[in-house]
């Protein structure tokens, strides 16, 4: 078995259209992030837990932020490749937690459907849980919204 952990941060967007993407859930009526991808913090941070556990580096090393590819893209789509390239070495995911960051937007509506859908995409529990940081730093200020991943590897037998 193989742990990893991951941490993601993106501000918010000076953009008032800039959709607001949290463990592949659209939230609406909220700023999105500022990214070079849909900036989705909760799934980037699965993605690097999940390259952590199989000693696949991070997300930004199989995803640049200087390819133009990646621009915009749906972190829904770096997560299944992520998954793709843990079986690769002969893993499959057997629980991962994550704990959202943010002040605002309230996400309890929402934590439901991620945990769902981020599920789906790894093919086990994935857990999702919000925090604020009561004010303190860049986080409390509310500048931005961070998240933390663990998750568990099985080797494939």
């Amino acid at each position: 078995m193989r742990i990893g952990h991951g941490i993601d941060v993106h501000r918010f967007s000076a953009d008032p259209d800039r959709q607001l993407w949290l463990g592949m859930v659209h939230v609406p009526d909220a700023i999105g992030l500022l990214g070079h991808s849909d900036a989705d913090v909760a799934t980037h941070a699965l993605c690097d837990a999940l390259l952590g556990a199989a000693n696949l580096g991070d997300l930004g090393r199989h995803f640049p932020d200087s390819d133009p590819a990646h621009a915009g893209v749906a972190s829904r789509h770096l997560l299944q490749e992520t998954v793709r390239l843990v079986a690769s070495q002969g893993y499959r995911v057997m629980s991962s937690d994550i704990t959202i960051i943010a002040e605002r937007p309230k996400l309890a509506p929402y934590m439901p459907t991620m945990s769902h859908e981020l599920s789906l995409v790894v093919g086990s529990l994935v857990s999702v849980k919000a925090t604020t940081s009561e004010g303190l730093g860049a986080l409390g200020r509310g500048e931005g919204i961070a998240a933390s991943a663990v998750t568990l590897l099985e080797e494939i037998e």
